[in-house]
C-alpha cells in the first residue's frame, strides 16, 4: 500500500538502499563502501540507516515528492519569459536578454536560471564545451601605451545590406574610443577614425591592426610585411610618431575579435527594437548613447593609476591625415589631378611656381589643398572649385584642454604670458633698431 504512493523508480531505489544497508549490518561491507556503492556521502549514508531503523522500509523513500520546492518559479512568471523571448527577443543570447529581462521588464530571476528555461524548452541550443585552456596576453597598464583597431563586415540591419563597423578600444581597459558603421573599411575611414581618437583623447603610444592593404604592404601572400614601404595610414602615423603593429593571425588579436562578437550579438538587436534603418541614424545612436552604455558593461579598471596620452598641440591635423599627391607645376603655373587641370594663384612666396614640386593634399572631407613646403599656396572645394578660405585657427583640442585644466595652467594666464612676451621681444627690437640709428 505504502508502494503505490511512490514512482516505480523511487521504489526500486529504495529497494537498492535496503539491499544495501542490510549487507552493512551484516558486515558484509563497511558503511564507508556501502556509501560509494549508492553514490552519496557517509553522512547521507548514516540518515539512511537512521530512517532505516526508526521508520523500517518507509523510510528509505525521499517524501520531498509531493512537496513542491519554495524557490520554484511559478509556471506564470516561465510562461512570462518564454513568451518575451519568442515574441520580441528570438535574436538576443541570453546574457543580452537576461539585461533586458531586468532593465525593461522587473524580471529578477538569475542568469543560470534563465539560460536552462531557455535550453530546456528548446529556443536556445545548447553550447559545446569551451576548448583547452590558452593563456590570455597580459592587458597593458595603463590607457593609452595600445589601442586595437579593427573592421567586422556584418548585417547590422538584419537584411541584405553588409556594411562595416570600424572600432577602436584600448588594450588596458577595453574601453571603446570611436565605432561608426562605414560601407567599406578603407584608408578614408580609418584616417577619420584615429583621428578622431588623437584629437578627444591626445597622442597615444602603439596602433594594433590586421595586415590590410590600408595599414601595411606586405610583398607576398603570408610573408612578413615591408616596413620601409609606407601606406597613406603608415604615413600619418609616422608623422605622429605612434608605432604600427601588425597582427599575423587572428588568433593575435584575440581582444578585438572577442569584442567583434560581443558587438554582433547585440547592435543588430538594439537597432531592431529601436527601427533604425539608416547608417547615419546608427552613427548618432552609437556616438549619443551606445559606447557610453558599451563602456559601462564591458570596460574594466586599469592595472595602475596613469595615461599614456599625450595632447597634440601644434601639428596640423588636416595634412597628416589626408591622401598625399606630388606634383610638378607646369609653366603656366597649372597641375594636373585627377584628370583635372588646377590653377595655382599667384603667391608672395615667388615670382612663379612653375617647375616646383608640390603636395596636393586630399583631405577627409573631399577637399584639396596644394602645399609648397610648409605654405599653403591654394585651396579647392570638393567640387574642385578655388575658394579664398584661410587655414582655421588652431584651436585645443580636448585632451589639451583637459591636461591644461590638471596643471592648473588656465587659458588667461597663457595667453597673457605670452602677450607679455611678445610685447617686451618687440619693445626690445625697436630700442635695438634706434640704437643702430644714433650710432
Amino acid at each position: 500500500m505504502v508502494e503505490k504512493l511512490y514512482r516505480e523508480a523511487a521504489v526500486e531505489r529504495a529497494m537498492k538502499v535496503q539491499e544495501v544497508i542490510m549487507r552493512a549490518m551484516a558486515k558484509r561491507i563497511s558503511w564507508f563502501q556501502a556509501a560509494e556503492i549508492l553514490g552519496v556521502s557517509t553522512r547521507t549514508m548514516r540518515r539512511m540507516k537512521r530512517n532505516w531503523n526508526k521508520a523500517g522500509f518507509d523510510g528509505l523513500y525521499d517524501h520531498r515528492h509531493h512537496r513542491p520546492s519554495p524557490k520554484r518559479v511559478p509556471v506564470k512568471e516561465l510562461e512570462k519569459v518564454l513568451e518575451l523571448y519568442r515574441e520580441h527577443y528570438s535574436d538576443f543570447n541570453v546574457r543580452h536578454f537576461h539585461e533586458k529581462l531586468r532593465e525593461e521588464h522587473d524580471v529578477h530571476y538569475s542568469y543560470t536560471w534563465v539560460k536552462k528555461a531557455l535550453q530546456t524548452s528548446g529556443l536556445v541550443a545548447v553550447r559545446r564545451k569551451r576548448g583547452p585552456h590558452r593563456r590570455r596576453r597580459p592587458r597593458r597598464p595603463i590607457p593609452g601605451m595600445l589601442l586595437h583597431i579593427d573592421g567586422s563586415q556584418h548585417r547590422w540591419f538584419q537584411d541584405e545590406r553588409q556594411m562595416d563597423l570600424i572600432v577602436i578600444l584600448d588594450d588596458a581597459t577595453s574601453e571603446i574610443y570611436y565605432a561608426q558603421l562605414v560601407d567599406q573599411e578603407s584608408t578614408r575611414t580609418v584616417m577619420a577614425a584615429i583621428r578622431h581618437v588623437v584629437e578627444t583623447k591626445g597622442w597615444f603610444s602603439s596602433l594594433y591592426s590586421d595586415r590590410a592593404s590600408h595599414f601595411f604592404r606586405t610583398p607576398k601572400a603570408g610573408e612578413p610585411v615591408d616596413t620601409r614601404q609606407r601606406t597613406e595610414v603608415g604615413r600619418a602615423l609616422k608623422d605622429l610618431e605612434i608605432e604600427p603593429i601588425p597582427a599575423y593571425s587572428p588568433q593575435a588579436r584575440g581582444r578585438s575579435e572577442r569584442n567583434f562578437g560581443t558587438w554582433q550579438g547585440r547592435l543588430p538587436q538594439e537597432l531592431r527594437i529601436r527601427n533604425i534603418r539608416t547608417a547615419e541614424a546608427a552613427n548618432h545612436f552609437l556616438r549619443s548613447r551606445y559606447i557610453h552604455e558599451f563602456n559601462r558593461k564591458f570596460s574594466v579598471p586599469a592595472a595602475q593609476h596613469g595615461t599614456a596620452f599625450v595632447p597634440i598641440l601644434h601639428l596640423n591635423l588636416d595634412r597628416i591625415f589626408s591622401i598625399q599627391h606630388e606634383r610638378i607645376v607646369a609653366r603656366d603655373n597649372t597641375i594636373q589631378f585627377a584628370n583635372r587641370i588646377l590653377q595655382v594663384p599667384a603667391t608672395r612666396l615667388r615670382a612663379t611656381l612653375a617647375g616646383c614640386r608640390v603636395t596636393v593634399y586630399e583631405h577627409l572631407d573631399g577637399s584639396l589643398s596644394i602645399g609648397y613646403g610648409p605654405h599653403t599656396v591654394a585651396y579647392f572645394n570638393a567640387q574642385r572649385q578655388p575658394t579664398e578660405s584661410r587655414p582655421k585657427k588652431a584651436v585645443e583640442s580636448a585632451a589639451a584642454v583637459e591636461i591644461r585644466k590638471q596643471r592648473g595652467f588656465p587659458q588667461a594666464a597663457w595667453k597673457a604670458q605670452n602677450a607679455f612676451h611678445t610685447s617686451h621681444s618687440l619693445s626690445s627690437g625697436s630700442n635695438y633698431k634706434r640704437a643702430n640709428r644714433k650710432q
